[in-house]
């Protein structure tokens, strides 16, 4: 790939904001598909030293999730094959094929967590909320997500709630996280 610099997971410049499509949350929300839009999108940044991550990342900002009719646009804007983008995007985590739910729960499944007893507690969190990993619920209310490391490896097992990280997570302190955040998926699990 050429010149791809920047990491994954970075802010790329795009605010929160009424035309963003990132609510107050942080959680991304699904705006639909508009070609033009997405062809400024790409325009804005395609000069830029490494822009295939920014303009995915400001991609999944305006949508909600990086659409698979984007991924030509911006290898013809970038000037990089097909084949370089559709790698990029399946390759980090952190991007989305279709919308999330309102809400996003991410729960480390690094070593440090899984040595503080993660898979236990992911267990019982999946079954509490009747998902599985990457699935949203029927309500659309929330989208359960596998992450590799949050940078709370010392405190583990570690989540985010939306934008809002986890320490020492729990079932119930993932519950109460949660309703903070007005997610209503789970309420009744114990």
């Amino acid at each position: 790939m050429k010149g791809q610099a920047n990491g994954p997971g970075r802010d790329r410049g795009t605010a929160a904001g009424p035309d963003s499509g990132v609510a107050a949350s942080g959680s991304a929300v699904a705006v639909a598909w508009d070609e033009e839009r997405a062809a400024a999108i790409i325009a804005a940044r395609a000069g830029e030293p490494g822009a295939l991550l920014p303009i995915l990342h400001d991609l999944q900002a305006a949508f909600g999730y990086v659409p698979r009719a984007a991924l030509p646009l911006v290898a013809e804007g970038l000037n990089i094959s097909r084949a370089e983008v559709h790698g990029v995007v399946t390759f980090y985590h952190d991007f989305r094929d279709r919308p999330a739910g309102r809400h996003v729960l991410r729960l480390c499944r690094a070593e440090a967590c899984q040595a503080m007893g993660c898979d236990s507690l992911h267990a019982g969190v999946l079954a509490g909320l009747g998902l599985g990993w990457g699935e949203t619920s029927a309500d659309g209310e929330l989208t359960v997500e596998p992450v590799y490391c949050l940078g709370l490896c010392a405190t583990g097992p570690a989540a985010m709630v939306d934008d809002r990280l986890l320490s020492r997570t729990d079932e119930r302190r993932l519950r109460l996280a949660l309703a903070a955040a007005g997610c209503r998926a789970g309420e009744g699990a114990q």
